[in-house]
């Protein structure tokens, strides 16, 4: 492998990291044409803490 490939796939390795960093909950998508990676995508999701089916139900006949 060339030294200029070896410093290309060290920033792809530095971008994935980067895209991988702090994510709790989500994906990271590495798009790929003609054998060479084109684009990275990271969706994030944020998990909400789940209320309890009482707590709702008494909400909703107070109207609160």
């Amino acid at each position: 492998m060339a030294k200029k490939d070896n410093a290309l796939d060290e920033r792809l390795w530095e971008r994935i990291e980067r895209a991988l960093d702090s994510l709790e909950y989500g994906s990271i998508h590495i798009v790929v044409h003609d054998s060479q990676v084109v684009q990275i995508e990271r969706t994030e999701k944020y998990r909400l803490p789940a209320e309890k089916a009482e707590t709702k139900y008494n909400q909703a006949r107070t109207g609160r």
